[in-house]
């Protein structure tokens, strides 16, 4: 009987052991090290004042300079990364202004599978705007405009310039994210 249980477990054993044949692992992504959230002051050529990140580099768009826009990206060279931004003098033109913004966000939503919004309100720096976080496979997951109501207008989209997946970027996006609230919360009107 001993022989019998002992000849079992040994089989059992030799069963469980790899026998040569492979399963293949899943794919992986690299490990992604993101520098400690550190910002400097950007004193655009456009009327305002930002803090942006230091591990961000400013790209200014000199030909696209006119007395009632201009336009300037934050761009992330280790992460492939860009927010477009486009500054523009109101006028009259606040809610073809937003209806524009708002426009652009919703292109995305048709390979999103979430839009949240968050209003953004600083009636001290006279700063109001919506910041749209779009979920899924969308070419832009953040997205937003700024805005005093009466002469300053930002608007500012991010774009990964690598195939979008969610999993591989969402280390990178959140540390963005980040970037794009501490914008918000530090853009200076002049």
């Amino acid at each position: 009987m001993g022989a019998i249980v002992l000849i079992f477990f040994l089989s059992a054993l030799w069963f469980c052991m790899d026998n040569g044949t492979s399963v293949p692992k899943p794919h992986g992504y690299f490990r992604i090290e993101l520098p400690k959230q550190e910002y400097r002051l950007y004193e655009s050529v456009c009327p305002m004042n930002l803090e942006v990140s230091t591990a961000a580099q400013i790209e200014v768009f000199r030909d696209r300079q006119s007395a009632d826009s201009c336009w300037f990206n934050i761009y992330y060279p280790r992460y492939n990364a860009r927010v477009h931004c486009t500054y523009i003098s109101v006028g009259n033109r606040l809610n073809d202004l937003i209806d524009d913004a708002y426009g652009f966000a919703a292109k995305h939503e048709m390979k999103a599978t979430a839009l949240r919004r968050t209003l953004v309100s600083d009636t001290l720096r006279h700063v109001h705007g919506i910041l749209y976080d779009i979920e899924g496979d969308a070419a832009s997951n953040v997205q937003f405009f700024l805005t005093d109501s009466s002469q300053h207008f930002l608007r500012g989209a991010l774009y990964f310039f690598n195939p979008p997946n969610p999993d591989s970027i969402a280390p990178v996006l959140q540390f963005v994210r980040g970037d794009i609230d501490h914008i918000a919360q530090t853009l200076e009107w002049r």
